[in-house]
């Protein structure tokens, strides 16, 4: 198994690609193209980050990092995925997430944002491509497109260092009537296999959970991505906060950030689904 430092070095070379910022119900507010840099110096022991923005009638900006080592709140998959954010939620304090998943010359990332009043603020969707290569995008994401069986692979990890655990999933996703859908997710082993079913009411390109304490919207964005997350944090709950990424027309990943009651984040999920079959 990899070390994080290790994961982190897959992320290596130029990546091209623009930052898209999203109001909460999915409009497009800016679009940045950008040039993000990554180099591995003295025999791999640093990583050099160099991102350069080029915004519309604006000075382009340039920012410098360096890393010699991967920092507390950032966690890397054995693909080279990751996500770092915010530990804890706390009240009256902005709360905040980043997903990386890679796929042969292509990553997607995104941001999310919450203000002070807890509610989603603003989504930034990241595109990239490795420099020199030609991989198109997906075609912006639809519900239809995500109708069918889907079994996959999950991997767990800790930020307390616990061994990760994977485990097998099985997700159904078909349409109730013109108006809804309903959701089964089974994962787990042996005797920790839980099921969840649940109803999505489509608004467009957005997807409301709305029959629970803590309502969660699931966006649908270009390049075949979708942001889970509530559109408000609320104290004594559990929640996730998640990325989705359509990479192919039957094959999915998604990288989940769970939280527990006091707001704590507790793992960090990667799951790699491969539809088995289609309604």
């Amino acid at each position: 198994m990899r070390s994080q430092w290790e994961c982190l070095l897959q992320n290596l070379g130029e990546w091209q690609g623009s930052f898209t910022r999203f109001s909460p119900d999915g409009e497009q507010l800016e679009d940045t193209p950008s040039i993000l840099h990554l180099e591995a110096v003295k025999d791999n022991q640093t990583v050099l980050l160099t991102l350069r923005r080029f915004p519309l009638n604006q000075p382009e900006s340039e920012q410098v990092l360096e890393f010699t080592d991967v920092e507390q709140n950032l966690m890397f998959c054995e693909t080279g995925a990751f996500s770092r954010g915010s530990t804890q939620w706390i009240p009256f304090s902005q709360f905040w997430a980043e997903f990386a998943l890679i796929e042969g010359n292509r990553r997607l990332r995104l941001v999310q944002m919450f203000n002070q009043a807890h509610q989603l603020s603003r989504l930034t969707l990241i595109r990239e491509k490795l420099a020199g290569t030609d991989v198109p995008e997906r075609p912006a994401l639809t519900w239809e497109q995500l109708l069918g069986e889907w079994q996959g692979e999950a991997i767990t990890m800790y930020p307390d260092l616990r061994s990760p655990e994977t485990y097998s999933t099985h997700l159904k996703l078909q349409q109730q009537d013109h108006n809804h859908l309903v959701q089964q997710l089974t994962f787990g082993t042996g005797t920790s296999v839980r099921t969840l079913t649940s109803t999505a009411r489509i608004d467009g390109s957005i997807l409301h959970f709305d029959q629970t304490s803590l309502p969660v919207q699931v966006l649908l964005l270009p390049d075949g991505a979708s942001s889970n997350c509530p559109r408000e944090v609320k104290p004594g709950h559990r929640f996730v906060l998640e990325v989705g990424w359509l990479y192919q027309p039957d094959h999915r990943q998604r990288l989940i950030r769970s939280y527990s009651d006091k707001g704590k984040f507790v793992s960090l999920t990667l799951v790699k689904e491969e539809r088995v079959r289609k309604f």
